[in-house]
């Protein structure tokens, strides 16, 4: 009998295999070759930390630092301890104004894409110098900067652009297609192939090889005259017969190839503007998703990154033996915003154990604000409760007694009235009766 596959086991060892493909590429400077790799190492084992930890760490090193901050939290969720991910993300959000800086470049990149798009490019391209200068690895920023300066005909800076995109990331495909534009247009690309063409020939033959026959000796006399007027004679039939034609169809050829080159260069140039073109909507793609993930990342008020902040000090809070603190932080939580389906499954069990006793906890805050006259805070503990758990009479009951004692009698026979409605035999429902004058 063969003996079961263990396919969590076959998972792990190819997600280590593309990750040790991943590190080679990495550390030869292939980083877009490195990170498909590792995205595909998560794709087999979202476990592997080191695998997410790298992925991270290319990000960062192309000027992705949101993508980077995201990949770590994960990584520090799933391990929390003895993960480098922890010392990464303390070196992006422990230095003052990181964050920031952050910001600003990537609103700067922003603006650039747009004023490229609405024919403003001088402006653009001074943004990007801006953003450049205090960012020099951000690949996007020069890669835009180059398909602007290819649009200029400025071939020269955009090279110098793309060569720095390609010591940052040397199999960069786009990088490397717009520096063939360019080389074809500075003429880059014929030395680059004459020099290759030289490397690789055979000798030739130089002027100083030619050997004379031993047979050769020299004439004289007569014999000089006859030969000289023999060859003057052949030279002038050979110039009517055969160099005329020849020169008067080697100017008609010399003027085809000139035609065939001028139509060439406008297909060449028309290629090149349908490629700018192609680039520039997804450039203007890659700018939406950079404003959608950057704003749903940096936002400090409900973004993801501060969601899994949120939801490791509620972990924290567990550890410590903490639970009224763990659901105080559980009101602040939003679980839709985070997608790891790891984190998920722990927020399930979250989840159900507030439902079990978490609301409660709220409930006994909320009658110790209402003992000490803090009406408010009570309200929003009783509220927060409900959240949680709706289908509670009494805790519907003691915030409408709140509002009746702050005669706000419109809310408080609202809530009365729900007691009343479905929860009607119940002693909760007499009281309620009993305040509003039934």
């Amino acid at each position: 009998m063969s003996k079961p596959i263990n396919y969590t086991d076959k998972c792990g060892r190819i997600s280590n295999a593309f990750y040790n493909a991943g590190l080679e590429k990495a550390q030869i400077r292939d980083l877009t070759g490195a990170c498909r790799c590792l995205k595909r190492s998560l794709a087999f084992d979202k476990y592997n930390t080191d695998a997410r930890n790298l992925l991270g760490l290319i990000y960062y090193e192309t000027g992705e630092t949101a993508e980077a901050l995201v990949q770590w939290v994960i990584s520090s969720n799933l391990q929390q301890e003895h993960n480098r991910a922890t010392h990464y993300i303390y070196e992006v959000q422990g230095r003052p104004g990181r964050l920031e800086d952050e910001s600003v470049h990537i609103r700067r990149y922003n603006q650039a894409l747009m004023q490229a798009q609405n024919d403003n490019p001088d402006l653009a391209i001074l943004q990007l110098g801006r953003v450049v200068d205090h960012k020099p690895n951000f690949v996007k920023a020069h890669m835009l900067l180059a398909l602007l300066y290819i649009g200029q005909e400025n071939y020269t800076k955009a090279g110098k652009s793309l060569y720095k995109v390609l010591q940052i990331d040397k199999n960069n495909p786009k990088a490397l297609w717009y520096m063939s534009i360019v080389k074809s247009n500075t003429g880059r690309a014929d030395v680059e192939k004459r020099k290759l063409k030289n490397a690789f020939s055979h000798h030739q033959m130089q002027d100083d090889d030619i050997i004379l026959p031993p047979s050769y000796k020299e004439n004289t006399g007569w014999q000089m005259v006859l030969h000289i007027a023999a060859g003057l004679a052949m030279g002038a039939a050979v110039i009517f017969f055969l160099v005329m034609p020849a020169r008067e169809e080697q100017l008609n050829d010399s003027h085809n190839q000139e035609m065939a080159q001028v139509l060439e260069q406008v297909n060449q140039k028309s290629m090149e503007i349908d490629g700018i073109e192609a680039s520039m909507a997804v450039m203007e793609s890659e700018r939406d998703t950079a404003e959608a993930d950057l704003k749903a990342i940096m936002d400090e008020n409900g973004g993801v990154l501060s969601q899994y902040q949120q939801l490791a000090h509620i972990l924290q809070a567990y550890r410590a033996d903490d639970f009224p603190t763990a659901v105080e932080l559980y009101t602040e939580l939003n679980p839709e915003l985070i997608e790891d389906e790891g984190m998920q499954a722990i927020i399930t069990e979250i989840r159900q154990d507030m439902e079990e006793r978490g609301y409660q906890v709220l409930a006994d805050l909320a009658g110790q604000a209402r003992d000490a006259g803090d009406t408010d805070q009570a309200l929003m503990y009783y509220q927060k409760s409900l959240d949680i758990k709706a289908d509670n009479p009494q805790v519907i009951y003691d915030m409408a007694m709140v509002y009746h004692d702050r005669e706000e009698e419109d809310k408080a026979n609202e809530l009365f009235g729900q007691v009343i409605l479905n929860y009607p035999d119940t002693e909760l429902a007499e009281k309620a009766k009993e305040v509003r004058g039934y």
